[in-house]
C-alpha cells in the first residue's frame, strides 16, 4: 500500500494526499507540493500513513519539499497581494459593468496564476474582464464561476445557532443535504428554520441522519427490528395505542393511550399491531 500525507491548502478545505518520498514531513509541517493548478503552498493535516489503493486518485504527486522561513514569506508576502488583486479586479468589474460579485482571490505559490472567484445568476462574457486584468498582474488569469455554499465557506459567519458556521470551520467537503433528513428528524419544514446562510438547507441536518436510517452502530432492537412512525397504532405494555412522536436519538416513543393518557417508553418496548395480530 503506498505511503501519504495529507495536505489542504485552506481553513477547512478538502484535503489532499501526496507522496511524501525521502522528505522527513509529519503533521503540522507546511510542505510545497506541485498540484494541476501549479505549484501550492499548505499544511499537513495527516501525517505518513498507508492507505489503499482506492483511496488515492492517480498519478499521487509528490511533496517538493518542506517548505521553510523563506517560502512562508512567499506565502504572506502573497496574501497580501491578493488583497490588492481585489480591490484592482473589483475597480475592472465596476468599470465593464459585469453584473457579479467577487467574493475571493488567490495567487498559486508561485504566482502561475491567480483565480478569481465570483458568483453570478447566469452566465457571464467576462473575456474583456480577463485581458485587462492579465494585462495588469502578467499573469495566467482564471474566472472561476461558484455557488452560494461555496460563497459561504469562504466568507464565514454565524449560523443560527450561534456558532460559526460548519463549512467555514471544518467541513472539508459538502454532502448532499435533503428535505427528507428534516421530516424523517420530526423537524420544521419551514426553509426559514432549516435553511443556512447561504439559502440552502442546513449541513448540519446530515449529522444524525444516519440514526434515522437504523445505522446508530448500537446495534440495539430498536435500530435492527420495528421503528415506530407517528400515526401508527402500536401495542405497549398497558395497552393499545396511538403513536404521537418517536424520539430517535435517546431511543424513546410517545405513545398516546387514551384521551387524556399518554406515555412515553422505551422503542423497545412497543409492538407493532399487525406483528402482534400475524402471532395470533
Amino acid at each position: 500500500m503506498p505511503i501519504v500525507v495529507g495536505i489542504r491548502f485552506k481553513k477547512a478545505g478538502k484535503v489532499y494526499y501526496f507522496d511524501p518520498i525521502n522528505t522527513s514531513i509529519a503533521k503540522g509541517d507546511f510542505a510545497i507540493v506541485e498540484t494541476i493548478r501549479g505549484v501550492e503552498y499548505g499544511e499537513v493535516v495527516i501525517g505518513p500513513k498507508e492507505v489503499s489503493e482506492e483511496e488515492v486518485v492517480s498519478p499521487l504527486k509528490p511533496v517538493i519539499r518542506k517548505a521553510n522561513e523563506t517560502d512562508a514569506k512567499v506565502y504572506e508576502e502573497n496574501c497580501r497581494k491578493q488583497k490588492e488583486a481585489f480591490s484592482i479586479c473589483e475597480e475592472k468589474i465596476i468599470f465593464h459593468q459585469l453584473p457579479m460579485k467577487l467574493i475571493d482571490v488567490e495567487y498559486t505559490f508561485d504566482v502561475n496564476k491567480i483565480i478569481f472567484y465570483f458568483t453570478a445568476e447566469g452566465r457571464i462574457d467576462f473575456r474583456d474582464l480577463v485581458k485587462d486584468l492579465a494585462a495588469v498582474f502578467r499573469t495566467r488569469i482564471e474566472l472561476r464561476q461558484i455557488g452560494v455554499r461555496d460563497e459561504a465557506k469562504m466568507l464565514g459567519g454565524i449560523g443560527c445557532c450561534g456558532r460559526p458556521l460548519c463549512c467555514a470551520t471544518f467541513l472539508g467537503d459538502f454532502e448532499p443535504v435533503s428535505i427528507r433528513m428534516a421530516k424523517d428528524q420530526s423537524l420544521s419544514l419551514n426553509p426559514a428554520k432549516i435553511s443556512g446562510i447561504c439559502g440552502r438547507l442546513m449541513c448540519c441536518l446530515k449529522y444524525e441522519n444516519h440514526m434515522y436510517e437504523g445505522n446508530c452502530n448500537q446495534n440495539c432492537k430498536s435500530c435492527r427490528e420495528f421503528i415506530p412512525r407517528p400515526g401508527q397504532k402500536v401495542v405497549t405494555p398497558l395497552g393499545e395505542g396511538m403513536v404521537r412522536s418517536v424520539n430517535r436519538k435517546q431511543h424513546l416513543v410517545t405513545v398516546e393511550l387514551a384521551a387524556d393518557n399518554v406515555l412515553t417508553l422505551s422503542i423497545d418496548e412497543v409492538v407493532e399491531v399487525t406483528a402482534v395480530k400475524n402471532e395470533l
